[in-house]
């Protein structure tokens, strides 16, 4: 037996669980389809379990895609401001930590259960372990799955991308939309640790699990954030930043003393500290263990009392510690990627609705579409707009 309604949503996430329950306000019969256990999976284990579900200062330069203006109406017709006044109106307590990020107080499943109240009083059908196995359109767009077939003159793609397989994470919107016809962009691990050769290796694991604010910077990309050692390579926020714009072969540079003049700063202790070491120097800014690996290895013909430096020895030191550049080898995979960077090409989508252009009902909403946010929140919000988008236009 065949179940008709006026639109199918793919995927019970963030974008999907938005586009649903707004097409279910304006009237529309909505079926929410997932395979998972239950919906929301992403949110739940998002921000340490608090869910860092927007961000103040969502912007559209804030987001990488290979259309830089493409989320820019999304972004301006459903805001950050728009989704707080829906966590505000649910009574959900939250609090601002660093850089805009808003966190709740509690527990995610907050931001979930909001959500299935908005689709509950939208009368949004929602049905899980529901495996997808056919996707086609004639007149209408016929959904089969292991429960049961399903047809709608409207589909969204929200399942997301290919980031934390082990929630469940597939490529079916990027299978489904390359089905129909639409261009996707090659997809790849975006906010994402940094693995590194067993030369640049030699400095990085002595030091696993130290962090120190930096520059890091990656095109014409940078970022001042924390940044972690690791025994693989390069973490922290400042890192998962850079990944996204960063391409294999190419440099990522880092500034290991942002926002000082390290040569006037090392000159001065030359003077004032002339029987010191480098290392000993160097590690009135830096974590000790730090400044110590950098004495055996970077700076090891520089071991010895600064005073015992030439200006211009100074001087080069002060440049390598400005823009310390280091070529990755690559990167820890979907497994750690908190997004998966790339997807479907915005040149087929509407800007406004997210629909594609050349097939008529279908749209692409969230991680699938090749718009990816800054770590903080950023990522949600495109969720929830362009799901919003979607939701006003079935």
């Amino acid at each position: 037996m065949t179940e008709t309604f006026d639109a199918i949503v793919l995927g019970a996430g963030a974008a999907g669980l938005m586009a649903a329950f707004t097409a279910g306000q304006r009237g529309r019969r909505v079926l929410l389809l997932d395979h998972a256990e239950g919906p929301g999976a992403k949110i739940l284990i998002s921000g340490g379990g608090r869910c860092n579900f927007t961000n103040l200062g969502v912007e559209p330069s804030r987001f990488f895609s290979a259309n830089p203006h493409f989320a820019r109406s999304a972004l301006s017709r459903y805001t950050q401001r728009d989704f707080i006044a829906l966590v505000e109106r649910h009574r959900i307590p939250y609090h601002e930590k660093t850089l805009g990020q808003l966190f709740c107080d509690g527990s995610a499943r907050a931001i979930v259960a909001m959500l299935l109240a908005e689709c509950d009083a939208a009368r949004v059908d929602l049905r899980l372990r529901h495996r997808i196995t056919d996707v086609s359109r004639a007149d209408v767009f016929q959904v089969q799955t292991n429960h049961g077939t399903f047809t709608a003159p409207a589909l969204v793609l929200a399942t997301g991308g290919l980031s934390i397989p082990k929630m469940g994470a597939t490529g079916l919107s990027l299978e489904i939309a390359q089905r129909f016809g639409l261009s996707v962009l090659p997809p790849r691990p975006g906010l994402v640790p940094l693995t590194f050769g067993e030369a640049d290796l030699a400095l990085m694991r002595p030091i696993s699990g130290v962090s120190l604010p930096v520059e890091a910077r990656a095109g014409k990309a940078r970022f001042t954030e924390a940044m972690l050692f690791t025994h693989r390579g390069l973490s922290g926020p400042a890192i998962l930043q850079v990944s996204t714009p960063w391409r294999p072969g190419e440099p990522v540079a880092v500034d290991l003393l942002p926002g000082l003049d390290a040569t006037a700063w090392l000159l001065a202790r030359k003077n004032e500290r002339p029987r010191a070491a480098l290392h000993t120097v160097l590690a009135e800014h830096m974590p000790q263990r730090l400044a110590a690996a950098l004495g055996t290895t970077l700076f090891q013909e520089h071991a010895r009392p600064v005073g015992e430096l030439g200006n211009k020895a100074l001087s080069a030191v002060s440049a390598r510690l400005k823009n310390l550049s280091l070529t990755p080898t690559g990167t820890e995979g979907y497994a750690k990627a908190e997004v998966m960077a790339g997807g479907v090409d915005t040149a087929a989508l509407s800007s406004q609705t997210m629909a594609a252009t050349a097939v008529p009902g279908l749209h692409v909403v969230g991680e699938a579409v090749d718009v990816t946010g800054w770590l903080g929140g950023y990522n949600f919000q495109w969720a929830w707009s362009s799901g919003w988008c979607a939701g006003m236009s079935v």
